[in-house]
């Protein structure tokens, strides 16, 4: 990883030295352990402050929305993906960026680390495929592959589909895995355990909106959750207006949604919403043959009109 952030900050440098970018957005270093933090860099001097690591899961491609600088971006496979949904979605144009693709091997979940030590971490370091995590009682090492976070885990697109610049040579895909496993078990579940599946799931919800905040998708200028003429959802903790606001925020996602990670990554108790969003993924897949920000010169599944889309849900 330190050989990434080498080569990131020698490209941050050389473009913003040659003034082909006003800025370049990474990450840089947070001030707690597994939290690194985006970061944006104006000078050529300032690039020291970029690092890449398994800790840079934010979604970059959130703060692009609407922007007219010209501008440097660093880019794992998924963060390209929105990218290409914000080109085709008019949010960015293509000729602003320079894409600072970064074939990725996934970033660590820092809860499946926290549950498996005892007491504060002070230090986590990576090397050779481990994870070692330094407390006041001692170290502890993980194979990196046991803490990956979930998405990154059935990942199947690790490379940027789009860069104007690439930081190493591609690692290899994913393969032999089912993406949707965990959708298809709920889909088999009967009507009642499904809807006791989801009350259990979203209960822990406190309604703070960090996972519409951190997902790149959400760049409507007013939720739906805030409107108040007419008022679509409650301000209180009925549990109807819980379920509406999740399952609302991911049909707004649906043939958009590239499973980043960023909504659960960011949700302060846990809920794996991104179930949600997979249901809509896997739907797009089987009906209309689409996964999300593969090419800019193709449409959204449901940008678009074709004489023989499927219409078995018509009765």
């Amino acid at each position: 990883m330190s050989t990434y952030t080498e080569k990131i900050r020698a490209i941050a440098q050389q473009l913003l030295k040659e003034c082909r970018v006003d800025m370049v957005i990474g990450f840089r270093q947070g001030t707690m352990p597994m939290m690194n933090e985006p970061c944006i860099v104006r000078k050529p001097e300032e690039v020291d402050r970029l690092v890449w690591d398994s800790n840079c899961g934010i979604n970059l491609a959130n703060y692009l929305t609407n922007r007219k600088e010209k501008i440097g971006v660093v880019a794992k496979g998924c963060d390209s993906r929105n990218i290409v949904t914000h080109i085709l979605e008019n949010k960015i144009k293509r000729e602003q960026l320079v894409i600072i693709g970064v074939p990725c091997q996934g970033m660590i979940d820092k809860r499946k680390i926290n549950a498996a030590v005892q007491g504060e971490i002070l230090e986590v370091a990576e090397a050779d495929g481990q994870i070692t995590v330094k407390t006041a009682a001692g170290s502890k090492t993980f194979k990196k592959a046991e803490v990956l976070q979930q998405n990154c885990s059935v990942c199947t697109h690790r490379n940027p589909v789009i860069h104007d610049e690439l930081v190493a040579e591609p690692v290899a895909e994913q393969t032999g895995i089912d993406p949707y496993a965990d959708v298809a078990a709920i889909e088999a579940m009967s009507t009642e355990e499904r809807w006791k599946f989801f009350d259990e799931l979203l209960a822990p919800c406190i309604r703070c909106y960090a996972c519409r905040n951190a997902c790149p998708l959400c760049y409507c200028p007013t939720c739906f959750v805030d409107e108040s003429k007419p008022q679509w959802v409650g301000k209180g903790q009925d549990p109807i207006d819980v379920r509406t606001f999740h399952f609302l925020r991911a049909y707004h996602c649906a043939g958009r949604c590239t499973d980043c990670g960023a909504c659960e990554r960011a949700c302060p108790v846990g809920i794996n919403m991104r179930l949600l969003t997979k249901k809509l993924n896997k739907d797009c897949l089987e009906l209309y043959g689409w996964e999300a920000g593969l090419a800019t010169d193709k449409r959204p599944a449901l940008d678009t009109y074709k004489a023989n889309d499927p219409e078995n849900f018509i009765h």
